[in-house]
């Protein structure tokens, strides 16, 4: 990996756009995190996973969003899921065990991922639903059903900035005296996070992120999507909080052994790099593209409204407590939102039913 940056680094000119950088750290064929075949979910450092997503930590997480893509299926007469990123298959074995007990079987269910190591994976996992199950090297031409992407959005590579006082800095990654990876901005054409007339709330050295390939992502999705749904799960903000004055970090963090830390240039291609989610931007892709947006709520809210209570009473005590992390407020239930999209004029979705705050986007 080490070898491959200093290339890519040098056909560039010395300079590395840093979403060019985290598209090769994360996706680089047999390199790349997420392209390589170190382990990567898990609820233990001793398993020698990175971190858990919410279909690892409980099977309820599958079953309660099962009920919503159940209505969504019901709503739009399809009988197609498809899955962006499916990791472990964790939630593609939940939702289609939990399809079928609701009587909401799905013809196909097709997964697109970018990660050959993770297919193998899913593939065994889910051996005993074949044929049903089908694996995508890119977008279908149309999407007829419903698509479902959890921890996603997150690790679509970002731009990075940096505001220097006067002007925003496109960040990118270069080259020390020693052949290390360092941090390099530029000036040039930057395109800015908010409106140039509240720069001025930004404090000198502040450094963000941006999205515009997640918002691309949306946008294509917008232009597939012909009947059904889509539901995203992930970690992060409207607008004004994500650019809030006081976030100068930014929000690109690193993830590797269950501990977290803020620099993508050390052990690239064995740790996770991630940025939060800005929703509004994502909301407003789907929308000015032709999305009806659903809603917006928090895990917590969705999971509840989707019946996760009442199979919480159903469970064992120790199931019950992984559930409960699902959405309690200092562990996932607040970070993590849930955004639906829908084309058309849409439907009353079960999972934005109380607690919507797509006023706030």
């Amino acid at each position: 990996m080490a070898a491959l940056l200093r290339d890519e680094i040098a056909a560039a000119g010395g300079w590395l756009p840093f979403d060019r950088y985290m598209s090769l750290a994360l996706y680089a064929p047999g390199l790349g995190y997420y392209a390589n075949a170190r382990r990567k979910f898990g609820t233990m450092p001793q398993q020698g996973s990175d971190f858990v997503t919410a279909p690892e930590l409980s099977p309820l997480f599958g079953r309660a969003l099962a009920r919503q893509v159940a209505q969504a299926l019901a709503v739009s007469g399809t009988d197609t899921v498809i899955e962006f990123g499916a990791g472990s298959g964790a939630l593609a074995e939940q939702l289609l065990e939990a399809l079928d007990a609701l009587g909401q079987p799905v013809a196909k269910y097709f997964i697109v991922d970018l990660s050959g190591a993770l297919r193998e994976r899913q593939a065994e996992r889910l051996a005993r639903f074949a044929p049903r199950v089908e694996w995508l090297d890119r977008w279908p031409d149309e999407i007829h059903g419903v698509m479902v992407a959890n921890e996603l959005l997150d690790a679509i590579p970002v731009d990075l900035l940096r505001w220097d006082g006067q002007q925003w800095l496109r960040r990118g990654v270069g080259l020390d005296g020693q052949g290390g990876l360092v941090f390099v901005d530029r000036a040039g054409d930057v395109r800015p996070p908010l409106p140039p007339e509240e720069d001025a709330g930004f404090m000198p050295d502040t450094v963000t992120e941006i999205h515009p390939q997640a918002e691309a992502f949306v946008r294509t999705l917008a232009e597939r999507l012909k009947r059904g749904a889509a539901f995203f799960i992930d970690y992060g903000f409207p607008e004004s909080e994500y650019y809030h004055p006081q976030r100068t970090g930014g929000t690109l963090m690193c993830h590797h052994l269950h501990r977290a830390d803020p620099d993508p240039l050390a052990l690239p291609g064995q740790k996770d790099i991630t940025a939060h989610v800005n929703f509004t931007g994502i909301a407003l892709a789907g929308q000015d593209a032709g999305l009806t947006v659903l809603g917006y709520t928090s895990q917590a809210n969705f999971l509840i409204n989707c019946g996760l209570v009442d199979l919480m009473g159903q469970a064992t005590l120790a199931q019950r407590g992984m559930a409960h992390r699902l959405i309690a407020e200092h562990e996932m239930g607040e970070l993590f939102k849930v955004i639906g999209f829908a084309p058309g004029e849409g439907f009353d979705a079960l999972g934005f039913s109380a607690g919507d705050r797509s006023h706030t986007l």
